[in-house]
């Protein structure tokens, strides 16, 4: 059985050049192809040999993910569901801004965190996602795209726990930022969302450049663990702790995302709180206003409630944007990507 070409990074792609008697700069010709021309096939890859083509075609498939619906937002916003080989589906989101457009990735299918909030969990884990398949997520939406260009925003904030995948997530972020042959993505322009695996956020710093994001939502332990099942393992504090030590490039804070409950979390009192707890960290706090769905056991707060509580936070200080999801009747919005589970 051929295997993807798509699965070959530049290291295995070397490997298998100098098996097979080629030049190591075919490595990049191909890889170019690949993803930053989005060929089609390796028939397109004009300035390889026909010979070297039919080398490739002999060995290698040249897989794509399928796109087994699409579907629109009154705003804009489109929400892909991929087929995988094994009968899984993940989805993905395309969210237009005022001038260009941010892709929400997915990672897992499913996920294994079990926030009592979040729709995607409810439907458990069943893999980590390779890296031809969060790649592959990004490479169709591109060719779906009239202007790929207008695509600049990358946002790991999909189906799943990125820091879970973490092998996966860092090739895959090699590949998306890549200039001389991968995508051309700008680090900056890449935010990783985790919901609090500690041990991971240090090696992130570590291993790229790219934006840390965190899902917080809860301003002490007994909360959050009700809200996040993974805060039992590690609590607010050594959350903070390893957010405070995260390598910031010069200019750029880490993003707190704090989605607001009815009752639950959305008082002044417990503003003041979040507030105390991120002072020392360089912080900027995104408040997203629940997005409700059938059978969920929240409640969206009040407009006023939800002004209130920026308001209390821009008085301290920080930078906070309350944060309106896009794609709502789609059910595209944070926290409502369920893709169909098992075989479709």
């Amino acid at each position: 059985m051929h295997q993807d070409i798509k699965t070959y990074n530049k290291k295995t792609l070397l490997e298998w050049l100098e098996a097979h008697g080629e030049r190591p700069f075919r490595a990049d010709q191909i890889l170019k192809w690949i993803y930053m021309r989005l060929a089609d096939g390796f028939e397109q890859m004009t300035d390889l040999s026909k010979p070297f083509r039919d080398l490739l075609m002999a060995h290698f498939v040249y897989g794509r993910l399928p796109v087994t619906q699409i579907r629109s937002a009154d705003d804009g916003t489109r929400k892909f569901l991929f087929g995988l080989a094994d009968g899984q589906t993940v989805e993905t989101v395309l969210i237009p801004e005022r001038d260009h457009h941010t892709l929400c990735i997915s990672s897992q299918v499913g996920c294994a965190q079990g926030c009592r909030f979040c729709l995607t969990g409810q439907g458990g884990f069943a893999r980590n996602l390779t890296v031809a398949e969060i790649v592959g997520q990004v490479w169709e939406v591109r060719k779906q795209m009239a202007d790929p260009a207008r695509l600049t925003n990358l946002v790991f904030m999909g189906m799943g726990e990125p820091l879970a995948n973490y092998a996966n997530l860092v090739e895959t972020i090699q590949i998306l930022t890549n200039s001389d042959w991968g995508m051309k993505f700008a680090s900056r322009r890449i935010t990783v969302s985790t919901a609090g695996l500690v041990p991971r956020i240090a090696d992130l710093g570590r291993d790229t450049r790219v934006n840390l994001a965190v899902s917080f939502n809860a301003v002490d332990d007994e909360s959050r663990s009700q809200l996040m099942p993974i805060n039992r393992k590690y609590p607010i504090a050594q959350l903070l702790a390893a957010c405070r030590h995260y390598p910031l490039p010069k200019g750029r804070k880490i993003t707190f995302e704090y989605i607001l409950f009815k009752d639950v979390n959305d008082s002044i009192a417990h503003a003041r709180s979040l507030a105390k707890l991120l002072g020392p960290v360089k912080a900027k706090i995104n408040l997203i206003p629940f997005n409700a769905y059938p059978g969920s056991a929240f409640e969206r707060p009040s407009e006023e409630r939800i002004q209130a509580f920026q308001a209390y936070l821009i008085d301290k200080h920080f930078t906070s944007m309350v944060r309106y999801s896009k794609g709502l009747e789609i059910m595209a919005a944070c926290g409502q990507l369920r893709a169909e589970m098992g075989s479709r």
